[in-house]
């Protein structure tokens, strides 16, 4: 579905636009790229592996070091080789082997006394001048300062929201006929300013059911959470990808997990676009009249993911373009129109981009939830 934006140039005017002309040569040169780096995101990520932290050492003495050991007695003199004082050599007590008999005893010299040391006289010490008595000074007292009010404290200011520490995971999910390689500069992007847990989702391209690949999804996430330790990740879906993980946290729970979705030019309201590729069942169920699309749009009181959508007034895979908006009661939302940029461009654009990464950040902010913002 790469080059239907360049058919639909020319399929309804005459003279495009040269902000329309800029987006498909742009759309061109993305694709074309894409094509090189399809092959290296075919196979699914490597994931790594848990680490599993090293085993408690011996709990700390409540009185500091633990005392040495009192039953280790190498460092004391062997009481073998010291004969015992009520025991002559050769007698039947005595330590050792018995002396042969025909062998005189030999005496044992008595110890060395210690010779004393000399002492050398000190000298004796100099006399000292009488000490003369000691004048009082008294000094007039200095007046105590005013004292000034107390400065009041100025509160400091709150920290940041989401420090890298503290950000949870993301979850990268490409569109229809895709893979992860799309992902290739917005994961650079994200790891590059802090985000340390970035994973991506390859699902089949022969997917033919929506519901099937987004239960997947949520096995997925609940693995990602189990291997990171953390209580919620946030998802960033293009296209396909960004309608799979709605039909997953608004119709099978997956609110519980996911705290922020971002989606990149998904069909929520459906597209109509290339009525010919209606014989995929999964391009079936993007169409505005879709058991899918009904699905999504019943009520959904107390969900508890908050959503961002990204849509382009040049998105030519989208038709309408209006149809990337979600528009849902019951949905805390944000819809950001980028203006000047294609569907392949999204999610791959700098500003876009800059604008995820803003959206992932302000969590729990003062954004307005129906507002709409031009980032191109």
């Amino acid at each position: 579905m790469g080059a239907l934006p360049v058919l639909s140039v020319f399929s309804g005017a005459t003279r495009p636009s040269a902000a329309l002309m800029r987006s498909t040569a742009l759309e061109l040169a993305i694709l074309t790229c894409h094509v090189l780096l399809y092959p290296t995101g075919v196979t699914q990520e490597r994931r790594p592996a848990p680490v599993t932290p090293a085993p408690p050492g011996p709990p700390p003495h409540p009185d500091g070091p633990a005392p040495p050991d009192r039953t280790d007695r190498t460092d004391q003199p062997d009481r073998t080789d010291q004969p015992g004082p009520a025991c002559a050599p050769g007698s039947p007590g005595a330590q050792g082997n018995p002396r042969p008999p025909g062998i005189a005893a030999v005496p044992t010299p008595p110890p060395a006394k210690p010779i004393p040391a000399r002492r050398t006289p000190k000298a004796p010490h100099p006399p000292q001048p009488p000490l003369k008595p000691l004048t009082l000074l008294s000094t007039p007292a200095t007046p105590a300062a005013p004292t000034t009010p107390a400065t009041p404290t100025i509160p400091a200011a709150p920290a940041p929201p989401d420090p890298p520490q503290e950000r949870p995971p993301v979850l990268l999910l490409h569109g229809f006929l895709d893979n992860r390689s799309v992902f290739v500069l917005l994961r650079h992007s994200l790891r590059r300013h802090g985000w340390g847990q970035v994973a991506s989702l390859n699902y089949s391209p022969f997917t033919r059911d929506l519901r099937a690949a987004a239960t997947a999804l949520g096995r997925h996430v609940e693995e990602l959470c189990a291997r990171t330790g953390a209580p919620r990740v946030d998802v960033v879906g293009h296209s396909l990808g960004g309608l799979m993980a709605r039909y997953h946290v608004q119709r099978q729970g997956g609110d519980a997990r996911v705290r922020t979705l971002v989606t990149l030019g998904t069909p929520h309201a459906g597209t109509r676009v290339a009525p010919l590729a209606s014989v995929h069942p999964v391009v079936r169920q993007m169409r505005p009249d879709s058991d899918v699309i009904a699905e999504l749009a019943r009520p959904a009181p107390g969900c508890r993911t908050r959503f961002v959508s990204f849509w382009s007034d040049l998105d030519q895979i989208m038709t309408p373009v209006e149809t990337a908006r979600i528009d849902h009661p019951d949905l805390v939302v944000r819809n950001i129109r980028v203006t000047g940029v294609g569907h392949l461009a999204l999610p791959v654009h700098g500003t876009v981009a800059a604008g995820v990464r803003q959206a992932l950040l302000s969590w729990g902010g003062t954004d307005d939830a129906h507002g709409t913002a031009s980032v191109a």
